[in-house]
């Protein structure tokens, strides 16, 4: 499934990380090779909008497949997750939904590109489960990338670059031992390829997120389905929220929370995530190799 608008992408070919254009042109949807990038550069310049990828149409050059994916950001200083934020899933393991937004972090080594295998610790043999959530990349006009705090939620758009899909894989049985011992839930979240991302990152300004179909599938079947308009804290009241506590810097991941109907996980599984507008995500499931 491809994005709705213009969107970028980020791939390798080269030995070099580059930037594409997924363009759905009225003779079919063209990937488009727009070279050598440091995609941080550009988000901290504001150049990712919808307005300036469309005036990159014209001198981006065919991409031929197959693709070697990356993730849209590969550097992010850091990656922020809205927790219990469909109410639905926060009934569906017994909670309600937290007076105030709660948010956890995911670290960096958990990115994992689009087509890519999500690894199941060797050593853990309780239930690890998908989540399928709206992500949202940070990039504004911040040359000296110093950041924004204490935003204000008809301000925070302003600091959105793009939309794009990711799945807050959890190894959901450590994540209740934890919670009992009122642990963070830093080490359940944050397994190396714990955050499958991407492909696309479809521009703000080309996509209203306030009511898009959210939903996730594990080897054809229907896992989650929900819509964003369930979110209990929209994007801007979240990015508002967030600015409080820490400052927002280009390139700055946010999941928006999952819906209802998470599940486990297995060793050959295939995930597909899809977002309306923004596309499909997909990523295998393999059991990482015991070390010799």
């Amino acid at each position: 499934m491809l994005p709705a608008a213009v969107a970028w992408f980020c791939h390798r070919a080269d030995g070099q990380r580059r930037l594409g254009l997924a363009d759905p042109a009225a003779d079919g949807v063209r990937l488009l090779d727009l070279g050598p990038v440091d995609e941080l550069e550009l988000l901290a310049g504001g150049a990712l909008d919808g307005r300036r990828l469309e005036e990159q149409r014209g001198r981006a050059r065919p991409l031929a497949e197959p693709i070697t994916w990356q993730v849209p950001v590969a550097r992010p200083s850091k990656i922020l997750c809205l927790g219990k934020n469909f109410a639905a899933h926060a009934a569906e393991f017994g909670a309600a939904v937290p007076d105030e937004p709660l948010f956890f972090t995911k670290l960096v080594d958990t990115l994992l590109p689009h087509q890519g295998d999500v690894l199941l610790p060797h050593w853990l043999d309780t239930r690890i489960d998908h989540e399928i959530e709206l992500g949202v990349v940070l990039g504004f006009a911040d040359p000296q990338r110093l950041g924004r705090k204490y935003v204000t939620p008809d301000d925070a758009l302003d600091l959105v670059a793009g939309y794009t899909i990711l799945d807050d894989v959890t190894a959901r049985g450590m994540q209740g031992d934890d919670r009992g011992e009122r642990k963070p839930w830093l080490r359940c979240k944050s397994f190396d390829t714990f955050c499958p991302i991407g492909p696309w990152v479809v521009p703000s300004s080309a996509l209203d997120v306030g009511d898009l179909a959210i939903a996730l599938t594990v080897n054809g079947e229907p896992r989650q389905a929900s819509r964003t308009s369930l979110m209990v804290v929209d994007v801007p009241h979240a990015l508002a929220y967030l600015s409080r506590h820490t400052t927002l810097r280009p390139g700055d991941i946010i999941a928006m929370g999952t819906p209802a109907g998470v599940g486990p996980l297995l060793d050959g599984d295939r995930v597909s995530g899809t977002i309306e507008g923004i596309g499909e995500l997909r990523h295998g499931v393999v059991r990482e190799p015991r070390p010799r």
